[in-house]
């Protein structure tokens, strides 16, 4: 899996090193640059939110789709698009942001402010499902917010194992219309009406296979081998899902996503938030702590994943947990940790006054 990083956008980031000490203890200014308190506008424009309601007719999306599935232990098998394929297609997809060309342009698997990374799966989320089966985890009903979601694959192993509601975001309206809301209809269907029969015979047997550090076991892992494509779905009519119906769907910057949340009575409240790897930019801790400490249930878990350090970028747990500390907010405990290659982490937030209850 690659790490390529491109911050065209200079006003989205901040280096670290130009940040006086001083200023972060007072709170006028830390790592994460300037932090906004509730009644205050960021000093940039910042990504329109918007919901994305599905569509009458969802299944067309997964026409000639080509997939493949992810099984780790006990969980249920998670099917996702094709990276590998998604990515020759992309000229091909609707795309208003016109991220796809441009990441592809670029070799890019980020551009600051443009396309924040959601269309791939990042190393960290198979750490956090790895844990979700070792501590056997169901989910049954509760609100979830999948936050950063892009695959979404978090968030549809909660719908899987019993969630109330789940609720995905992204920061590209082309990553949840085009990435996240297939994936979803994917595991939506019945298994005898999406399942080939390879697949079916081939369950449970799957390859671990080491990629960057990270185990990820994938049943027959259906990469694109000599220009000819896996088997592919065939999409059924699921418009009136029940497991469609218990989710929503949200792209746009986290501050503005926050605010247009806010607007509804009741404000909804998640009793656990998902985000994996979204603290590699130091200029983002403010909304994210800030749309935490908003949504987050009074006794709710923040499931965070993250890497110990983003070389290139700037952020990483050490900050994140300086950042956190100094809020007096949240507490935040480590839950598992890689400490051999490059550290990767799962951290668990939770409110002050609820740790030890």
């Amino acid at each position: 899996m690659s790490f390529c990083f491109n911050f065209d956008v200079a006003a989205r980031t901040t280096n670290p090193d130009d940040v006086d000490a001083k200023e972060l203890q007072n709170g006028k200014k830390d790592t994460a640059a300037i932090a906004m308190e509730d009644d205050t506008k960021p000093a940039e424009p910042v990504k329109e939110a918007k919901e994305h309601l599905p569509l009458p007719d969802p299944q067309f999306l997964l026409r000639d789709a080509v997939t493949e599935t992810l099984t780790i232990g006990t969980l249920p098998p998670l099917h996702f698009l094709n990276e590998t394929v998604f990515e020759k297609t992309a000229s091909e997809r609707e795309d208003g942001e016109k991220i796809l060309s441009r990441a592809a342009e670029q070799r890019s698997d980020l551009i600051s402010g443009v396309y924040e990374g959601g269309l791939k799966v990042w190393e960290c989320t198979y750490d956090l499902l790895e844990l979700i089966e070792k501590d056997g985890e169901t989910f049954g009903g509760k609100a979830v917010l999948d936050l950063g979601c892009g695959a979404g694959l978090l968030g549809i192993l909660a719908l899987q194992r019993g969630a109330r509601q789940v609720h995905f975001q992204d920061y590209n309206s082309t990553v949840i219309k085009q990435l996240t809301v297939p994936n979803v209809i994917l595991n939506c269907q019945e298994e005898d009406e999406v399942d080939s029969e390879d697949d079916k015979e081939g369950r449970g047997k799957g390859n671990l296979q080491e990629e960057d550090g990270c185990k990820k076991k994938v049943q027959e892992k259906q990469e694109v081998r000599d220009g000819v494509p896996p088997p592919k779905k065939r999409a059924t009519d699921l418009s009136q899902h029940p497991l469609l119906a218990k989710c929503r769907f949200f792209s746009g910057d986290w501050s503005a996503f926050l605010a247009l949340v806010k607007k509804e009575d009741p404000q909804p409240k998640y009793d656990i938030i998902f985000t994996s790897e979204t603290i590699y930019n130091t200029a983002y801790y403010p909304a994210l702590h800030e749309t935490l400490h908003k949504l987050l249930a009074p006794d709710g878990l923040v499931y965070l994943a993250t890497k110990s350090h983003y070389f290139g970028v700037g952020g990483g747990l050490h900050l994140f947990e300086t950042f956190v500390e100094q809020r007096g907010i949240f507490s935040l405990d480590h839950v598992w940790d890689r400490e051999e290659g490059l550290q990767r982490h799962v951290v668990v937030l939770r409110f002050t006054m609820a740790k030890g209850t």
